[in-house]
């Protein structure tokens, strides 16, 4: 009797034991399932001033809704295109985004073949900025109105030079449909940010800038840049009196969405938590982000991923139309 008492402990004993042992697993396997278990990186691929400085009071907000750090990288070169080529062939586990417009992502790939790959290389988490582009010039240049250098550039073909953020990106394509609706030509100067861009002008090194407004915007208030139109198909709330290329006769817009991506195949589930702590940001600290993003002359304009994968598919008919126009 004794030894089965025994015997029935022993198996008791080892059943206790698997069992045990099961529930530690699941636990652990469970845990490791769990997002994020560590800092997340979203690259910028681009020079600071710009995409960095519009992302960032999201990015500086997300970690109360994740458990982790998300810090900003900077990848910059090729129009954007390398730190998005970067994050397209990275393994999909949400840990490295790309954060940028719709110029790395889906403009670059259009022109450039070679890059590796286009916008459905990625899985859209959200749109969360609606900031346009424009051109500017010195506030002591003899072009008051976009008509001014529209006229000086016929009289003196290739004279007029302008920088942008990157060579094939959207805001070296808007400047070049100009050119070809304007019958005119300028003489393109590359640089890899519009920050840099920025600078080229104010030194004096071109004569013009086609750039995103974040960099531009302080130096416009300070009076020694002037805006000369704008890409959205109206008029920008953070610059009332600067007409758009629309206004002035030519047919040529372009809105720049700028957002958070993975690389595709990145699961949905990840995808679901990244923008939900997007979305709470905006729930929980709207007035800091508005703030934020006037001081830059930006829109808040948050979208979910199906939203913004449509946005994206629309970018790339639309650019794809402008590139046409160029290469006529």
């Amino acid at each position: 009797m004794k030894g089965v008492i025994v015997k029935g402990s022993r198996f008791l004993m080892i059943g206790t034991i698997v069992f045990s042992s099961l529930f530690f697993l699941t636990g652990e396997s469970m845990a490791q399932k769990k997002f994020p278990t560590k800092p997340i990186q979203v690259i910028i691929p681009f020079q600071p001033g710009d995409t960095d400085n519009l992302l960032r009071p999201f990015v500086e907000k997300m970690p109360e809704y994740l458990g982790q750090p998300v810090n900003l990288i900077y990848k910059p070169g090729a129009a954007g295109s390398v730190g998005a080529g970067f994050v397209a062939a990275s393994k999909p586990d949400g840990y490295l985004l790309v954060g940028s417009s719709q110029s790395s992502i889906v403009v670059v790939p259009i022109t450039q073949k070679d890059v590796g790959y286009t916008w459905k290389s990625f899985a859209p988490i959200c749109c969360l900025v609606d900031a346009s582009s424009l051109l500017v010039v010195q506030t002591r240049s003899p072009w008051k109105t976009l008509k001014d250098l529209v006229e000086d550039a016929k009289n003196s073909p290739g004279k007029i030079t302008y920088s942008s953020s990157g060579t094939f990106g959207s805001n070296h394509l808007i400047p070049e449909a100009l050119s070809k609706e304007a019958k005119i030509k300028m003489t393109y100067v590359p640089s890899q940010g519009s920050g840099p861009a920025i600078t080229a002008l104010l030194g004096g090194h071109v004569d013009m800038a086609s750039t995103a407004i974040a960099p531009a915007l302080p130096h416009l208030r300070a009076g020694t840049l002037r805006a000369l139109a704008v890409f959205k198909p109206t008029r920008m709330r953070a610059l009332p009196d600067t007409p758009s290329l629309v206004e002035l006769g030519y047919p040529i817009s372009c809105p720049s969405p700028y957002g958070i991506l993975a690389p595709k195949g990145t699961p949905k589930e990840i995808v679901e938590a990244i923008y939900l702590s997007a979305k709470k940001v905006v729930e929980n600290h709207k007035a800091f982000v508005v703030e934020r993003l006037d001081n830059l002359g930006a829109e808040l304009a948050i979208e979910g991923p199906e939203e913004y994968t449509t946005d994206l598919a629309k970018q790339y008919e639309l650019f794809s139309e402008i590139f046409k126009i160029i290469k006529k």
